[in-house]
C-alpha cells in the first residue's frame, strides 16, 4: 500500500488547486516544493505592512465566473484595476494604447484624428509582408507608437533587437479609441486582500506540505510513496534533458524599502527606453491601496535563462514547440506521472488559465470540481 494517493511536486497555483480538490474528494495528498515557501511565483511576502509580489506583479483577471467564484472562496478580492503607465525619456503615457495615450502623444482629442494618424503612419511604413517584429509592429500601429512604447521594451524583454525577432511574437497590438486605461478587458479583476500566499495557504489547509524538499534528490523514494505523481516543474528536466533544453526567459528583481509614502504614484510603471536596463518598476502598496508611511519598490530586469535560474516565460518558437512535443510524447508513456502548470506543459498561463488547466486535469482523474 502506498502512503499517498498523490505526490504533488510544486506548491504553485496549479499544485495548490489540484491538491485542494484531490484532498476534498478524500485523496491522501503530499505536496513538496524545493523553495522555502508555498505559492510559487505568485508568492507575496509582507514587508513594512505591504504585501510584496516577490516574483513580479500578479493581477488576477478573468472573464470566467466559475474561476472568479472559485478564487473568492479562498480570499476576498479588492477592486484593483490594472492601469500601468509607460515612461519614455521624460514623457509619460497611459497603457494600453488608448485615447489618453494618443491625446498626450499627438495633441489630438478625437478618435477620428487618432485613427487618421495611425493609418497615415502605417501607409508610410509601406509594409505588406512583415519579415520581423519591427516590421510587424510598424505595419500595425505606425512609427510613433512603435518607437516610443514598443521597440525598447520588447528588445529588453527578449534580449534581442526587434529586427532579429520573428514577426509572430506580435500577432496584434490592441489599440483602443476610447479614453480607458484599464489594461484588461476581463469582467473580473482584483488582488486578494492579504496577498496570494494567504490564498494558497487556505487551499493547502489540512494538507501535508514539505518545503525545501528537492524531488530529484530522492526521486525513487518519493515515487514509491504515492500511487501517482503530479509534476509541475520543467518537463525537460524531468526527462534528464534527453532531447536538449527547452528555452525560457528569466527575470531578476531588485527590491528596496524607501522612506516615503508614495514613490511613483502607480503600481506599475513601464520603462520603454532600451537604455534603461529594467523594464518596469513595481510599487507594491498601490495594489492594495496602501497608506503605510514607507513604500517598497521592485525593479524588474529581463535575463537570459540558464540552468538553475528560475524559468519564467517559455520561448514558444517553432524549434522549442517541436522539442516540447517530443517531451510530451515521453510524458504520455508515463504510467503514474501527470504533468501540469506552465513548466510541465511548456505554456505561458495567466492565473485563471492555470486554474482551468488544473480543473481539466482533475476531471480527467475522475475528481469532480
Amino acid at each position: 500500500m502506498k502512503k499517498y494517493d498523490y505526490l504533488i511536486v510544486g506548491a504553485g497555483l496549479f499544485g495548490c488547486v489540484f491538491a485542494h480538490e484531490a484532498a476534498k474528494s478524500g485523496k491522501k495528498v503530499l505536496v513538496i516544493d524545493k523553495r522555502d515557501h508555498i505559492a510559487g511565483n505568485i508568492y507575496t511576502k509582507e514587508t513594512e505592512g505591504i504585501n510584496v509580489h516577490m516574483y513580479g506583479a500578479h493581477i488576477f483577471h478573468t472573464s470566467d465566473k466559475r474561476v472568479w467564484d472559485y478564487v473568492n472562496g479562498f480570499a476576498e478580492f479588492n477592486n484593483y484595476i490594472n492601469c500601468p503607465v509607460a515612461k519614455y525619456k521624460n514623457e509619460l503615457y497611459n497603457m494600453p494604447f488608448n485615447m489618453n495615450t494618443f491625446s498626450k502623444m499627438w495633441g489630438i482629442t478625437t478618435p477620428a484624428e487618432a485613427k487618421a494618424i495611425i493609418e497615415r503612419q502605417r501607409a508610410e511604413a509601406g509594409i505588406t509582408d512583415p519579415k520581423n517584429l519591427e516590421e510587424q509592429a510598424l505595419s500595425l500601429v505606425g512609427r510613433d507608437i512603435y518607437e516610443k512604447l514598443v521597440k525598447g521594451y520588447t528588445e529588453k524583454q527578449w534580449g534581442r533587437r526587434a529586427t532579429e525577432l520573428p514577426a509572430f511574437i506580435i500577432k496584434r497590438l490592441p489599440v483602443r479609441f476610447i479614453y480607458d486605461n484599464n489594461y484588461f478587458n476581463d469582467r473580473f479583476q482584483g488582488i486578494p486582500v492579504g496577498g496570494y500566499t494567504a490564498m494558497c495557504a487556505k487551499m493547502l489547509s489540512g494538507i501535508e506540505v514539505r518545503l525545501e524538499t528537492d524531488y530529484f534528490k530522492n526521486k525513487a523514494e518519493f515515487d514509491d510513496t504515492a500511487d501517482k505523481v503530479l509534476f509541475t516543474g520543467m518537463i525537460d528536466e524531468y526527462f534528464g534533458y534527453r532531447y536538449g533544453e527547452l528555452e525560457y526567459r528569466s527575470l531578476r528583481f531588485e527590491s528596496e524599502t524607501l522612506d516615503t509614502d508614495n514613490y511613483q504614484g502607480n503600481a506599475v510603471v513601464n520603462y520603454t527606453e532600451y537604455e534603461v536596463p529594467y523594464t518596469r518598476i513595481i510599487e507594491h502598496k498601490h495594489f492594495e491601496f496602501g497608506t503605510q508611511p514607507k513604500t517598497v519598490i521592485t525593479r524588474e530586469y529581463p535575463a537570459v535563462w540558464k540552468k538553475d535560474d528560475e524559468p519564467y516565460y517559455p520561448v514558444n518558437n517553432e524549434r522549442n514547440n517541436e522539442l516540447y512535443m517530443k517531451y510530451k510524447a515521453l510524458a504520455g508513456d508515463e504510467k503514474k506521472v501527470l504533468f501540469g502548470g506552465r513548466l510541465g506543459m511548456y505554456k505561458y498561463y495567466d492565473m485563471d488559465d492555470t486554474i482551468l488547466a488544473a480543473f481539466a486535469l482533475l476531471e480527467s482523474e475522475g475528481i469532480p470540481v
